[in-house]
């Protein structure tokens, strides 16, 4: 892509596609949708996005940071003390992926009733 040209998700080139990619992995959406409510501490986080594991979780936190949508905040205290909370710009992506969430949780029974039907054609 060149300085010139818009970005364009659809373009192979085009940066916006490592970011969408960040923003919408599985892990990323629920980070983001976590740190929606309040700052929390790493194993904070770690209790609330069931299933992942801690070297996910670290790898997806330095992702957003490096995106510019985590701030990391690391206090200089004994025991060490680690932050995530959301930065101004990860508050709004973290609002569009949370309103995806709740759109994909209010339509389950409509898609579970698709794969029942597109599974019974198939079976046939």
């Amino acid at each position: 892509m060149t300085v010139s040209e818009a970005p364009n998700v659809n373009r192979a080139d085009c940066p916006s596609r490592g970011v969408l990619e960040h923003v919408t992995s599985r892990w990323g959406v629920l980070v983001l949708a976590a740190l929606l409510d309040r700052p929390h501490r790493f194993s904070e986080l770690r209790r609330e996005v069931g299933g992942v594991s801690e070297k996910m979780l670290a790898q997806t936190l330095q992702t957003l940071e490096r995106d510019g949508f985590v701030d990391r905040d690391a206090k200089p205290v004994i025991p060490p003390r680690v932050d995530y909370s959301l930065t101004p710009v990860g508050r709004e992506v973290a609002e569009q992926v949370w309103t995806l969430t709740r759109w994909v949780e209010s339509k389950l029974d409509d898609v579970f009733a698709a794969r029942s039907a597109y599974d019974s054609a198939r079976a046939v």
